[in-house]
């Protein structure tokens, strides 16, 4: 599990990615987009900051 956490800019951006991809395809969730655009704010800090 240690290899997952190691970058976790790049976790929480492939977690992003995922869940965009799942936003785009089923309209149900829609209203998740507010949560990722902070989720996304996050993975961009945190991978500027080498984390």
């Amino acid at each position: 599990m240690k290899r997952f956490t190691k970058n976790i800019g790049m976790l929480l951006l492939a977690i992003w990615l995922i869940a965009w991809g799942l936003v785009t395809l089923i309209p149900a969730l829609r209203g998740l987009s507010t949560g990722l655009s902070i989720l996304a704010i996050a993975a961009g800090i945190l991978i500027l900051l080498n984390r």
